[in-house]
């Protein structure tokens, strides 16, 4: 499965509106992401130039921008990025890879076949055939030690790993041996729909089985391995990574003799590829943050310059405009565009001021236009962009239903009159009881979609009589001092959509607990409103073994979601890539990653 399981700590590295290397590529982490930019979710996330397996040659070398040398290729560690999720594809195993829609699927490189008991049977057994050719790069067959160690290590129930807990290894209760030594047998404590979720990416024993071996750094080339490619060379001060070949590798032989994953900075991709220094880089925050356009050949943005340091600079619209012109004109560069599978939103904080009131906040999502939003944010980058409907799904995954309709006839202005926010005669801001109805919206510092986005919903708002007074915030504060301390009335930004996943998503939209001290514990829900109808149903969907019952429960989740005014969808973010002519395998991603073995030089 993707891989976005880290934790809160490491993916907040992720949350810069300047992502970039495969930080452009999927999430690996259900954190929030300041980073508001979609295509259209009514069309597929993926925008890859296809790898007809015969039309690619046999050897070469290319060159991947990546934001930096991963601290480690772990995903599980605190380190972890985006970065580390794109090598750890290249290097080991996943059981289950996601299709253009986001449904998990056997990959049989590694799986020959995985069922679980049917609905109702318990307990809950999961049956992995393993390919019997899948073997770790000292010849090791992987094993039940393999999936026992990382279950270990993933449960939570040691403390002295260092990473994060994904969810579904608590629910595990034990792991064995089948028939032969390639049949895994996994048993549950209670059921666990998501079970496919679980072990992709899957390390080996030797790294996983001790706290010591686990909690380590892994990086470098002597570490076990089990993908198409190797590591060859691991250079931190050199800003690169080398994978080639891996000699013991069963499945199809990989295209390419050499990968280079070159740290290169989001500013600079623009002349890489110009200067035929790059073959594929994601270039969404090249974009976005695009400060100058420099000409070819001189530095994009002075990143050691006093402005830089202290604060990210501003990113205008136009600026960011003539960048993606830019990128679009570069010689035997293609820009690959796609919807990300991540949800853009807009969060009500329903524990400050006035939005503590349900029905104001129900008024303000029905006084939001979505498709004016989305089309000032998104027909700037070529994107055809529709609204968003659902809090759970992206437009393109299996599932998706737009139940944005489940507040009511759409009558802003009746519901702001019902709620007391009357508006003055002749026009103006709407006030009650002296008080006039102003907020804060917050978004990222930087970007210039999220400045698009946040000038038109301005805009709109203000029709309606409500004042919107935008602040920005940089990467290091955004999380920290504005969202889990409450600091906001409005707030801009992404979630990663979890293909399905009520365990991952739950946290989102649980009911505030409060602490010892009776202040409230907001969690991860920073928009501070749930109810337990609202909890159960995520909780009913996370052991539901049937479907088509547990996408009926998720369905209702997002139906009373909704209805509670906690958050309005908008888009999804999009996906930049510039790839050179003639690579294969290789664009903008969307749900999927690359299968590394089939991408090349196409002849």
């Amino acid at each position: 499965m993707r891989v976005r399981q880290l934790t809160a700590a490491a993916a907040v590295l992720l949350l810069v509106a300047g992502l970039g290397g495969c930080s452009d590529s999927p999430a690996p982490a259900r954190t929030p992401e300041p980073v508001p930019a979609s295509a259209d979710p009514t069309t597929t996330t993926g925008d890859v130039r296809p790898a007809d397996r015969d039309a690619v040659e046999d050897g070469g070398v290319l060159r991947w921008a990546v934001d930096r040398v991963p601290a480690t290729l772990n995903v599980y560690q605190p380190a972890a990025t985006a970065d580390s999720a794109l090598l750890a594809h290249a290097l080991y195993p996943s059981l289950f890879r996601l299709d253009e829609h986001g449904r998990p699927v056997p990959d049989p490189d590694y799986l020959a076949g995985a069922v679980s008991t049917p609905p109702g049977q318990e307990p809950q057994v999961v049956t992995y055939r393993l390919n019997p050719k899948a073997v770790w790069s000292d010849g090791t067959p992987l094993s039940v030690a393999d999936f026992t160690a990382q279950r270990t290590a993933l449960a939570g129930l040691d403390r002295a790993y260092e990473g994060g807990h994904p969810a579904g290894y608590d629910a595990i209760d034990v792991i064995a041996e089948g028939a032969d030594p390639h049949e895994i047998r996994v048993t549950f404590r209670r059921p666990y729909a998501e079970w496919r979720s679980l072990f992709g990416p899957l390390y080996p024993a030797a790294e996983t089985a001790t706290a010591a071996s686990f909690n380590q750094a892994l990086v470098g080339g002597a570490h076990l391995t089990a993908g198409p490619y190797t590591v060859s060379q691991y250079n931190d001060e050199g800003g690169r990574v080398t994978v080639g070949r891996n000699p013991l590798w069963w499945g199809d032989r990989p295209k390419i003799d050499r990968i280079d994953f070159l740290a290169t900075p989001p500013e600079q991709r623009l002349d890489d590829l110009d200067q035929d220094g790059l073959d594929i880089a994601p270039l969404t925050a090249a974009v976005d943050q695009a400060v100058s356009v420099a000409p070819s050949g001189s530095p994009s943005a002075p990143s050691g310059s006093p402005t830089a340091a202290a604060a990210p600079p501003a990113a205008a619209p136009e600026t960011a405009a003539l960048a993606l012109k830019r990128a679009d004109a570069l010689p035997n560069v293609t820009v690959h565009r796609a919807a990300a599978p991540s949800l853009t939103q807009l969060t009500v904080n329903a524990a400050r001021g006035p939005l503590s009131d349900p029905a104001l906040r129900l008024a303000l999502g029905q006084a939001v236009d979505r498709r004016r939003i989305a089309d000032a944010a998104l027909s700037p980058l070529g994107l055809a962009p529709a609204p968003l409907g659902s809090h759970l799904f992206a437009g393109d995954q299996e599932g998706y239903r737009d139940n944005s309709g489940a507040v009511g006839p759409a009558d802003a202005a009746g519901l702001f009159d019902g709620a007391g926010w009357k508006r003055p005669a002749g026009g103006g801001t709407r006030a009650k009881d002296g008080t006039e109805l102003a907020l804060r919206l917050l978004v990222p510092a930087g970007s210039a979609t999220a400045k698009r986005t946040a000038d038109a919903l301005t805009e709109n708002l203000a029709e309606q009589g409500v004042a919107v007074q935008t602040v920005t915030a940089s990467t290091d504060t955004f999380v920290k001092e504005h969202l889990a301390a409450g600091d906001f009335d409005l707030a801009l930004f992404s979630w990663p959509a979890s293909p399905g996943s009520a365990s991952e998503q739950r946290p989102t939209y649980a009911k505030p607990r409060p602490n010892a001290d009776g202040t409230v514990n907001p969690g991860t829900n920073y928009g501070r409103s749930g109810t337990e109808e609202i909890d159960r149903l995520f909780d009913r969907a996370s052991t539901e073994l049937d479907p088509a019952a547990r996408l009926d429960m998720l369905q209702e989740a997002d139906v009373r979601i909704w209805q509670l005014g906690h958050s309005v969808p908008l888009y999804q973010r999009p996906e930049l890539v510039g790839v050179r002519t003639g690579v294969a395998g290789v664009g903008a991603y969307g749900f999927g990653w690359p299968r590394f073995q089939d991408v090349g030089w196409s002849s």
